[in-house]
């Protein structure tokens, strides 16, 4: 039984998100198990490097599963592929060593939000940002970030009230770039909480509209309290962009 790993890029709008769930058949693991399962004829489980939520996107979610196949690996892509809805790809297949593990081993993940403060309505990229009307003051966002890059305990950033495992997290960089009709924020980190960037785009916005200071973000950390956090931001705004590994 070998072990394999391959790049996906998927269009998470239509999708209750990456994890498979009891409830229902729409997730986008669920959808690649099955493909292989039927592929093999037996039983293959897909580990994904991100467990992305409801309507976020990736283009460069890592996936690593175990089979026993004489296909090569370029067959198993195009028999993946043959298969998939138009909204899933997979962009590539290669062999792995036998303890790679897609989300055990990542060392970065890097996350992109994109916020359009254009005013006009966006008919193809409106699936892909959130379209945000009012003005926001990037330079005190910018500042907001300082405070919280580095190892610090994410709780108050964190959309499950009842996670029991450790909280702590590292951000390496926040970098915030504007253009004249967008305003991308891009985060990368050793990982992510549930929510955890959404609600940390929801807080930089209320940073840039005047309605939180900006120096306050290391109280916020202190306090552990989600309620004291800002909004979680659209999941349409976010892409899991790239999987980093040692």
């Amino acid at each position: 039984m070998k072990n394999y790993r391959m790049i996906v890029q998927y269009d998470g709008t239509r999708y209750n998100g990456w994890q498979k769930q009891g409830d229902t058949n729409n997730t986008i693991q669920y959808k690649l198990e099955t493909i292989l399962s039927r592929m093999t004829g037996e039983t293959v489980d897909v580990h994904g490097a991100g467990r992305t939520d409801a309507g976020v996107h990736a283009k460069g979610q890592v996936a690593q599963f175990r089979c026993t196949t004489d296909m090569s690996t370029d067959e198993i892509r195009h028999y993946i592929n043959s298969y998939l809805p138009e909204d899933i790809g997979v962009l590539s297949v290669a062999e792995a060593a036998p303890r790679f593990h897609s989300r055990y081993n990542a060392s970065e993940k890097y996350y992109l939000y994109r916020i359009s403060t254009d005013k006009a309505a966006h008919v193809f990229d409106r699936k892909y940002v959130y379209e945000y009307k009012g003005t926001l003051d990037v330079s005190a966002m910018k500042v907001a970030t300082i405070q919280l890059i580095g190892t610090h305990n994410f709780r108050s950033f964190c959309g499950n009230p009842h996670m029991n495992k450790s909280t702590v997290r590292t951000l390496r960089t926040i970098r915030i770039t504007e253009t004249k009709d967008e305003i991308d924020i891009g985060f990368v980190g050793d990982g992510f909480l549930q929510y955890m960037v959404r609600i940390l785009v929801g807080t930089l916005i209320e940073v840039g509209e005047g309605k939180r200071d900006p120096e306050s973000m290391n109280a916020l950390l202190e306090s552990h309290s989600r309620k004291l956090a800002g909004p979680t931001a659209p999941a349409c705004g976010l892409t899991l962009m790239e999987v980093r590994y040692n």
